[in-house]
């Protein structure tokens, strides 16, 4: 039981390293006031109605863009290596004392240890399984 809580421990704690150090970029394609596509790890496409720059026409007239695109970027943790030596004497003690109650939290007892191992059994004088039963007839 013991050797389970540990592995299922350090699996759980694995994943919380990997997804505190985890950066990603969510891209969002607004169409006016409206959201049209949401993509992670790519760029949004888009809705297909972005403006053409008119300068080959010759034309001086520009139409205000009703599209706009947003991104938000999730930092993950640069750094994980935390000193011992930067923590307060308060914070080292917890962590000392907090260390000692968890391992001694989990003690293992020996099953093998019985003590009716070394004497003999009882001599059987009647069976008294034999006098006790009933029988349904």
């Amino acid at each position: 039981m013991k050797q389970v809580f540990h592995k299922i421990m350090s699996v759980l704690m694995a994943f919380v390293v990997l997804f505190s150090t985890l950066s990603f970029t969510i891209n969002m394609h607004y169409c006016g006031d409206t959201l049209v596509e949401t993509a992670v790890f790519q760029k949004a496409k888009g809705c297909g109605m972005e403006m053409q720059n008119p300068s080959s026409e010759g034309c001086s007239m520009t139409k205000k863009n009703c599209c706009n695109d947003e991104q938000i970027v999730m930092d993950g943790q640069d750094e994980l290596k935390i000193s011992f030596d930067s923590l307060t004497f308060e914070q080292q003690q917890f962590i000392v004392t907090f260390i000692y109650s968890y391992i001694n939290l989990f003690e293992d007892y020996d099953e093998d240890i019985n003590s009716f191992r070394e004497y003999k059994p009882p001599l059987v004088v009647r069976q008294i399984y034999k006098i006790d039963e009933s029988y349904l007839i």
